[in-house]
């Protein structure tokens, strides 16, 4: 189960850190730890930080550099206009995948009852 679940994280992970995103400002680590208290413990550090990159390339983000007491600077993202848009469109996608892998379920489970 652990493999499938990365498997079908991958495809959503954007949508869902643009979601925390959309809630506030934040930081790597605070994203990273904002999903682990959302109960996404298995996603590595790494991948959130190489999806930061991605969605900074993409503009879905702005950024800012803010001075950090430990080390350098920090990169805050913040989800800007087009972030807001790439979030609404994962939203409906979601709804409509959803509402179908659902249908699936409900006839399966209908199809074990009878």
């Amino acid at each position: 189960m652990a493999n499938q679940m990365t498997e079908m994280l991958k495809g959503t992970l954007e949508g869902i850190v643009l979601a925390l995103l959309a809630e506030r400002a934040a930081y790597g680590y605070e994203i990273t730890a904002g999903l682990r208290d959302r109960g996404f413990a298995e996603i590595a550090e790494g991948t959130v930080y190489a999806l930061l990159v991605r969605i900074e390339q993409r503009g879905l983000v702005d950024v800012e550099k803010v001075p950090s007491e430990k080390g350098p600077p920090r990169k805050v993202y913040t989800l800007n206009a087009l972030g807001r848009e790439r979030l609404a469109e994962f939203w409906r996608t979601w709804r409509f995948l959803s509402e179908r892998i659902e249908q699936l379920n409900d006839n399966d489970d209908a199809d074990e009852r009878a």
